[in-house]
């Protein structure tokens, strides 16, 4: 089934994360031009070439405040949501093409953390938008639009999702979600997903 979008200057999308206005995104939009497009989706962390940026400079410092970040990309073609993920911080997103996101609110994992796709709403991010997406915010790698795909600007503090270092003993539920740094996953069982990923997903594997 598919899914309805609304646009992200909808009254709704304000659960989960706001315009950001008043940057200027025209030299990373151009960067990002060259980064690759797969026919899957690619996620890189930390891109040197971007945060080299003034705008990657002007992030850090006003909307991180002033806490280290790292600026890379999730591209490719993807029209499912398999999995959701959450951070400890804000991410910032820049649209580099027309994309969609599926989101949902943290607040609505269950006790013994499964969630329940029906839950979640999408909401199209058009080129050139930047956006806030919340610590509470439940989200994963964006839907293109067009055939040619999506390419988007992820802005993160600094090694987040990153490999792990050893947890030792678990000390909560929490912990088998703990999937990378500063990186909370729970994973759908056709979401295609490691096997060291928890699946905890209920409902449809949404499509858009």
């Amino acid at each position: 089934m598919g899914l309805a979008v609304k646009p992200v200057t909808d009254q709704a999308f304000r659960t989960y994360g706001k315009v950001v206005a008043g940057y200027e995104t025209g030299e990373i939009l151009k960067e990002m031009g060259s980064t690759p497009l797969p026919d899957d989706v690619i996620y890189v962390p930390s891109v040197k070439e971007l945060e080299r940026l003034d705008i990657a400079k002007e992030i850090e410092k006003r909307l991180y405040g002033q806490m280290p970040i790292q600026v890379g990309y999730c591209n490719g073609h993807n029209k499912k949501l398999n999995a959701v993920e959450y951070h400890r911080d804000s991410e910032i997103n820049i649209a580099v093409t027309d994309l969609i996101l599926i989101l949902g609110r943290q607040q609505d994992i269950t006790s013994e953390f499964t969630y329940d796709s029906g839950l979640m709403e999408a909401f199209l991010v058009p080129a050139g938008t930047m956006i806030e997406v919340y610590a509470t915010t439940l989200h994963y790698a964006p839907c293109h639009v067009e055939e040619g795909g999506f390419r988007c600007v992820v802005v993160l503090p600094r090694g987040t999702n990153t490999d792990l270092e050893p947890l030792g003993k678990t000390r909560s539920k929490e912990d088998r979600l703990l999937f990378a740094k500063n990186k909370w996953l729970i994973g759908h069982e056709e979401g295609g997903l490691s096997e060291d990923a928890y699946i905890g997903i209920t409902g449809e594997n949404l499509s858009i």
